[in-house]
């Protein structure tokens, strides 16, 4: 079985979680710490027994727990953080168990993922999850260009030391106003929700930034998009009298259009003078 663990508060927890945890017979986690500091914070005894399940492990420990399934015992999957075998340990697991015959099951829990997708005021009808970049530069900056051309918003995991960099190489290869979230400690007590086009976004974070991150950019517009400076203005307008701000306006339309911010702004203004 796989557990959905909090992404920061242990009230996102629900009481299936809590009941799988008292009565699993065998609980894998990454960290055996935070396991026994979640069980506290929901008040939860642990009557199984407990194992590491990390990336190093992860191969050694799968004949173990196999065995365990096997013998009709319920073993509980939980990593640090969201669901198992999203960038996290499970997959090893979940493949052997069904390559064996054995059922697997899923107690649904907050997904980094989805949750930046939800805050970050891009597109989310359509979208792809890239995982963690690539750590050095020129394969980073690869990966990026191989996505140059994708039309749905896509959802990386960055470390906060390579943010900076990465957010540069995102602009370079999409177009610094290409637009971006950047989720900071998503739940947390400092959750931070940064959005604004990929340069702006990476002269903010070459200031230095802290805790977990999830990088959210929009996907790439249509080209063929082609308006007038009375259509881009008339097209900001409608945006306006629906609610939005003069920048967010300007934004949607530079989203929906593919055209430079200049190009919309100066329309706007070109109809304001006239």
């Amino acid at each position: 079985m796989l557990g959905g663990a909090p992404l920061g508060q242990p009230g996102d927890v629900g009481p299936r979680l809590r009941a799988a945890m008292a009565s699993a017979d065998v609980l894998a986690c990454e960290d055996t710490r935070r396991l026994h500091r979640l069980a506290s914070d929901l008040e939860v005894t642990l009557t199984g027994r407990v194992v590491t399940f990390h990336e190093s492990v992860e191969r050694a420990r799968l004949p173990g727990l196999l065995e365990a399934l096997g013998s009709g015992a319920t073993v509980l999957l939980l990593t640090d953080a969201g669901m198992p075998s999203v960038s996290d340990p499970g997959y090893t697991l979940v493949r052997a168990a069904i390559d064996a015959g054995i059922d697997v099951t899923s107690v649904p829990g907050p997904s980094a993922v989805t949750t930046a997708l939800a805050v970050s005021g891009l597109p989310v009808d359509r979208f792809c999850f890239e995982g963690f970049l690539p750590r050095k530069g020129g394969e980073r900056r690869s990966r990026f260009a191989g996505l140059a051309d994708e039309r749905r918003t896509m959802v990386f995991f960055e470390s906060p030391h390579r943010l900076a960099d990465a957010l540069a190489d995102a602009a370079g290869a999409f177009g610094g106003e290409r637009e971006a979230a950047v989720c900071r400690e998503l739940t947390k007590t400092y959750e931070e929700v940064r959005r604004g086009g990929l340069a702006e976004l990476a002269a903010w974070a070459a200031e230095g930034v802290r805790g977990e991150i999830t990088l959210v950019v929009a996907g790439a517009p249509e080209r063929a998009v082609e308006l007038t400076a009375g259509e881009l203005a008339a097209a900001v307008a409608v945006e306006e009298a629906a609610g939005a701000t003069r920048k967010d306006a300007i934004r949607a339309v530079v989203t929906r259009t593919g055209l430079p911010r200049r190009t919309v702004y100066d329309a706007v203004v070109a109809a304001k003078s006239t």
